[in-house]
C-alpha cells in the first residue's frame, strides 16, 4: 500500500483519536478510495509503528465472557420480555472466546460467537435471516446477562 507522507500523517492522527483497525480500513476507503483488507491495515499500523487505543467497552465484555468461561459454567437463560433466549456453550467453538445459541422472538435460531478480537458474529439457521432491531438489542442485553452469570 503506497501512501504519501500527508496520508500517513492522517492515518496516524486517526489512530491517535482512537480508531480501530476496522475504522482505519473504512476511512482509507472513504477518504482515499483505497479498498484494503483488514490484514493490510494491520500491516500498515505495524509499518507506521502506530499504537491503537484499546476499546474499553469491548474489553470489558471480553473480560466478563472470559471469566464466565474460566468458571466452566454453562449459563442458560429463560426468555425475557422480548422473547429472546440466549445460551452459552459449555464447550466453546474453536477460534472463539465464547459461543452459544440464540432463539429470537419469532422462533428463528442462530449460533453466536465472540472472537478473540471481541467481534460478535451470528450464524442464522435460516440463510439470509435478519432479526428485528428490537430482538438484536434484547439479544445483546441477554448475552451480557448470561455472561455475567445472572
Amino acid at each position: 500500500m503506497n501512501l504519501n507522507d500527508e496520508q500517513k500523517k492522517l492515518v496516524a492522527a486517526w489512530a491517535a483519536e482512537g480508531a480501530s483497525l476496522g475504522d482505519l480500513q473504512k476511512r482509507l476507503k472513504e477518504e482515499f478510495a483505497m479498498s484494503v483488507t483488514y490484514m493490510d491495515v494491520r500491516f500498515l499500523v505495524d509499518d507506521l509503528r502506530l499504537q491503537l487505543q484499546e476499546q474499553p467497552k469491548q474489553s470489558e465484555a471480553v473480560d466478563r465472557l472470559a471469566a464466565a468461561k474460566q468458571e466452566g459454567e454453562s449459563a442458560r437463560s429463560e426468555p425475557v420480555s422480548g422473547g429472546v433466549k440466549v445460551t452459552m456453550d459449555s464447550i466453546t467453538k474453536p477460534h472463539s472466546l465464547a459461543s452459544g445459541k440464540v432463539t429470537f422472538s419469532d422462533g428463528e435460531t442462530a449460533e453466536w460467537m465472540l472472537d478473540q478480537t471481541g467481534r460478535l458474529g451470528l450464524n442464522p439457521v435460516t440463510p439470509g435471516y435478519r432479526p428485528s432491531q428490537a430482538d438484536v438489542m434484547t439479544f445483546q442485553q441477554e448475552l451480557q446477562r448470561v455472561a455475567q452469570g445472572f
